[in-house]
């Protein structure tokens, strides 16, 4: 199993890394959330995603302080409804006392508020909040190249991250080459619910690396250095999941799983 800080992980400004492989906690909840967490810190996570909406940022930070890693161990992302565009002090404030921390890693919009002027304006409070100190960086969630655009356009800043729904079925190369000619760096939620894991050629790679499909899969983001955040509560789930570091994919088997988006 690879250590904590063995971790691969992407360059955002300000000199600020993140972990390539996170552990997405939407819909869960309460004690539920608590465990999961408390397990993918003790197995090696040091990436932790969760947002407003997702009703777990205190269980988040009860598992990240009961777990004995420090703080700055660990990359905390969370993100900001589109519906409290024009409340996002406020916002930031309450998702900071939820996680009891002075600072988030990444702040997020989750996703585009309405129209172009109320998405442009929440870019800008993002930049602030960044720039005073409350989030180490600052990025998007769904947003199309149009939208990236309009925000750099605005601000001559573009987002760290734009987190989307990713994997092998929906690969979408000419997208990613937009992300990252503009410097974003894209991460995929739903890596696993987004794919096939009966797919044969994904169960016969699987089989030459002696991984489950499921560790191909994130093993293909990892490669084309796309950030993953899969999600689960099983302790076994997790564990496999984050043991995706003792092989690498050729070119052709990336091909291959690429294929399965056309």
């Amino acid at each position: 199993m690879t250590s904590a800080t063995d971790q691969p992980t992407a360059q955002l400004p300000g000199e600020v890394r993140m972990p390539m492989l996170g552990f997405g906690t939407w819909q869960i909840t309460g004690r539920k959330a608590y465990e999961a967490v408390r397990e993918a810190l003790d197995v090696g996570y040091r990436h932790l995603d969760t947002a407003t909406m997702y009703g777990n940022e205190d269980e988040v930070g009860r598992a990240l302080r009961d777990s004995g890693v420090p703080r700055e161990d660990v990359f905390v992302t969370t993100k900001l409804p589109p519906e409290q565009a024009g409340r996002e002090r406020e916002t930031i404030a309450a998702s900071l006392a939820a996680l009891d921390t002075g600072y988030v890693d990444l702040w997020l919009i989750h996703w585009p508020p309405g129209d172009d002027r109320a998405s442009i304006a929440t870019w800008r409070e993002l930049l602030a909040v960044r720039d005073e100190g409350l989030a180490r960086t600052v990025g998007v969630s769904n947003y199309d190249t149009l939208e990236l655009d309009m925000l750099i356009e605005a601000t001559e800043e573009a987002p760290a991250v734009n987190q989307v729904r990713w994997g092998p079925a929906l690969h979408d190369p000419g997208r990613l080459a937009e992300n990252q000619e503009r410097g974003v760096v894209l991460e995929g939620y739903s890596p696993l619910k987004t794919t096939d894991l009966r797919d044969p050629v994904l169960v016969e790679i699987a089989r030459a690396h002696g991984a489950t499909p499921s560790q191909v899969v994130l093993r293909w983001h990892i490669d084309h250095g796309i950030v993953a955040i899969p999600k689960s509560v099983t302790p076994s789930r997790i564990r496999e999941n984050f043991d995706i570091f003792g092989f690498s994919l050729s070119d052709a088997e990336l091909r291959q799983l690429d294929a399965m988006g056309r």
